[in-house]
């Protein structure tokens, strides 16, 4: 097993237990790790990143329901477009990428180097959301009855699962807000409600690629096991360490990271 290989495992770990420690923000770590380090396309990393974001979702939205902290309504609601959108986005449009986008002189950008780029803005706006001076978001006084908004939600939902569908991250940090603001979900529910939606949205996206891409399962299994298993030791790590506190540095850490990918892309 090569250095990078190795590394490449650690870096499963660590974006786990970074999931388990400020909550989300992980999974964006999984598709850098499997370009750089364990040397996938990225069209494979991102299909890749969807199982795992999938699959560790999962674990914390049962963990969630069955402290009843799962809206199942606002679940399927949110959900179908946006898993229709990250299925046919997997399915169809990923696909159909020329293998160059567009040129910029002697400059060829790939449908590969489009892709980390895209990914790369996104990281811009998770680390700015991460770094930025958090104002508390004012819950709706009736938390027990949530308005749906169905144009909303339903165009939010198509938004996220385009992303989700090119970028295989789970988009959380665009899930929170509507789900606390627009729906009118208390945060706990909101969080918990987040994460099934990542999960089914995830795991759907994932299917469209089935047909597409070879999968190589064990490396799959074996790479999510052990981002699962870095989610257990960051919940249990939280009792100890404030999430709060490191959520700050994690996103400036994603912001250097963006920044490195920029570069190595371009230049």
């Amino acid at each position: 097993m090569e250095l990078l290989e190795i590394l490449g495992y650690i870096g499963a770990l660590i974006a786990g237990i970074v999931m388990g420690l400020i909550g989300g923000g992980g999974s964006i770590l999984s598709v850098p790790i499997l370009v750089y380090l364990m040397g996938i396309n990225p069209i494979t990393a991102t299909a890749y990143s969807l199982f795992m974001v999938g699959a560790s979702s999962a674990v914390g939205a049962i963990k969630n329901f069955f402290k009843g902290q799962v809206d199942l309504k606002t679940t399927f609601i949110f959900a179908i477009p946006a898993l229709t959108s990250v299925f046919l986005t997997r399915r169809y449009l990923v696909p159909l990428l020329p293998d160059v986008m567009f040129t910029i002189g002697d400059f060829e950008v790939t449908n590969n180097i489009f892709i980390m780029l895209f990914f790369a803005v996104i990281m811009i706006a998770s680390s700015i959301s991460m770094i930025k001076k958090e104002k508390p978001i004012v819950e709706k006084e009736s938390q027990d009855s949530p308005t749906y908004n169905f144009p909303v939600i339903a165009m939010q939902g198509l938004a996220v699962g385009i992303i989700t569908g090119f970028v295989g991250a789970g988009g959380g940090f665009l899930n929170i807000p509507v789900l606390v603001l627009v729906i009118g979900l208390s945060m706990k529910k909101a969080i918990g409600t987040s994460l099934a939606i990542i999960a089914i949205k995830s795991l759907i996206g994932f299917l469209g690629d089935i047909t597409n891409i070879d999968i190589e399962w064990p490396f799959l299994l074996i790479f999510t096991g052990i981002s699962i298993i870095g989610i257990f030791i960051g919940v249990y790590l939280s009792k100890f360490i404030s999430g709060k506190k490191l959520k700050k540095g994690f996103g400036y850490f994603i912001l250097v990271m963006a920044t490195y990918i920029i570069y190595k892309e371009l230049f």
